[in-house]
């Protein structure tokens, strides 16, 4: 008997003192279940090998397709944790800059919840859902639609709508460049100003704020201190003024060092090294597993931002997308009129050179310009070349070439009573053409900012 019970002491001592079933052993199991419209989506389950009623999670993606491998990453690191992770594949039906659906994605998110919580691997009242990016709008809403939902973690989320949030991020690549004045101040934000306006940036206006005030359940938010996509600083103390505003106690906020957007190991934050950053999924284990205590009201110092997020205004009449677009087209029907009518002799007009100098300066400014705000649009690179007081080789030579056009622009209005002396209505037209598209190309470049300093 003394045998025995000195066996069973020594098997509770080695049970009791081993890590998490199979920890260091992660297995997949491929999963589909059904979202709320009916349709099917599969998704992979990351489970410690062996696991039994552990603690879940539903990873909520970010903006894309969901394809990035570093959601096999996560889930892989924080099953090794302890933590069973479900991935799903993400709707891209009808996904589109110009069109997404919060609302649809977080019943996803909810389909997904339900699927994990009927999986032996877990414990149906500790699985709670985690959000990037994106997802830090997404998965707030789905918690706040799911009662069964047992935590929310996000990394990279916003208090900001999606358009402050983008045209932060903007200005940040720029003046890390080191670029500074008309680029940052005008063409970035008016870029994001007109897409919003246009209707082709989806969710622009969403305000998470009001969701996340209506969670109930505890809370941890991560932001990695050097963020470059989301401002960690403003968003930290935007979701603690949310919370604090409803007398919510139950969350987490927490600074993670050397840490870019999406939580991985960066050396400036723009770049993306292969490992998590240290502590991050220890961060989120430990919190999980020391639930409801670890949800404690605990709140970092908010990161160091290089400048703060604005929410931006809604163009004005006179700015909107429609009179731009007029403009734009005003410029390309005048100058390219005034042109194509030179062809009739008679209709020329004397002392053409001021005249020559604005329609090919305003051509070549206004194409410039496009193509630069394309490069700013599409691009992620903070390496912009050579800069003179702040502004790139192609932006100042673009200016400098907008100035000529006013310039032109003024000889022709000031010596249009000579000009027109004598002259025919053809050349008259002419001449009204020129000035038309001129008159046009200054408001359009004043607007971009090629005309600011």
């Amino acid at each position: 008997m003394r045998r025995i019970v000195l066996l069973v002491i020594m098997i509770a001592a080695v049970v009791a003192g081993a890590p998490v079933a199979g920890a260091t052993e992660v297995v997949e199991v491929d999963i589909t279940f059904t979202r709320s419209d009916g349709t099917t989506t599969g998704g992979t389950v990351h489970a410690p090998a062996g696991a039994m009623g552990l603690p879940g999670v539903v990873l909520v993606h970010g903006s894309g397709n969901g394809r990035n491998e570093q959601y096999a990453q996560v889930g892989e690191a924080l099953a090794r944790a302890g933590i069973v992770a479900l991935r799903y594949d993400k709707r891209t039906e009808d996904y589109t800059p110009a069109h997404r659906d919060y609302s649809l994605l977080a019943d996803d998110a909810v389909a997904g919840l339900a699927a994990l919580r009927n999986r032996p691997e877990v414990d149906p009242r500790r699985v709670g859902i985690w959000g990037l990016s994106e997802g830090g709008w997404v998965a707030p809403l789905a918690v706040s639609r799911a009662s069964a939902a047992a935590f929310l973690i996000t990394i990279g989320a916003n208090s900001l709508p999606p358009a402050a949030q983008q045209n932060w991020a903007n200005e940040t690549r720029l003046m890390a460049g080191g670029v500074r004045g008309s680029m940052v101040d005008r063409l970035a934000p008016n870029a994001i100003r007109q897409l919003v306006g246009a209707g082709q940036f989806a969710q622009a206006d969403y305000d998470g704020v009001p969701v996340l005030q209506r969670i109930p359940q505890p809370v941890l938010a991560i932001w990695g201190e050097l963020d470059r996509l989301t401002p960690p600083g403003d968003s930290l103390r935007g979701f603690r003024a949310a919370f604090d505003a409803v007398g919510k106690t139950n969350y987490t906020l927490r600074t993670l060092p050397n840490a870019q957007h999406g939580g991985f190991s960066t050396t400036d934050g723009f770049d993306k090294l292969p490992e998590l950053a240290p502590g991050y999924v220890e961060l989120m284990a430990d919190w999980v597993h020391g639930l409801p205590g670890s949800a404690a009201g605990e709140v970092d110092p908010a990161a160091v931002q290089g400048h703060s997020a604005q929410t931006l205004k809604p163009p004005a009449w006179w700015e909107s997308t429609a009179v731009q677009l007029a403009l734009l087209f005003g410029i390309v029907v005048a100058l390219s009129g005034y042109a194509l009518t030179g062809l009739v002799r008679a209709w020329r007009l004397p002392n053409v050179l001021p005249a020559r100098i604005l329609v090919s300066a305003a051509a070549i400014a206004t194409l410039g310009a496009i193509v630069q705000l394309g490069f700013l649009m599409l691009s992620r690179t903070t390496s912009f070349g050579p800069l003179v007081v702040g502004r790139t080789l192609p932006w100042l030579v673009l200016q400098l070439i907008a100035v000529c056009a006013v310039v032109a622009l003024g000889f022709v209005v000031v010596r249009g009573r000579d000009t027109l002396s004598g002259a025919g209505a053809g050349a008259r037209t002419r001449w009204t053409l020129l000035v038309c598209g001129g008159t046009a190309f200054t408001l359009w470049a004043l607007y971009w900012g090629l005309l600011v300093p």
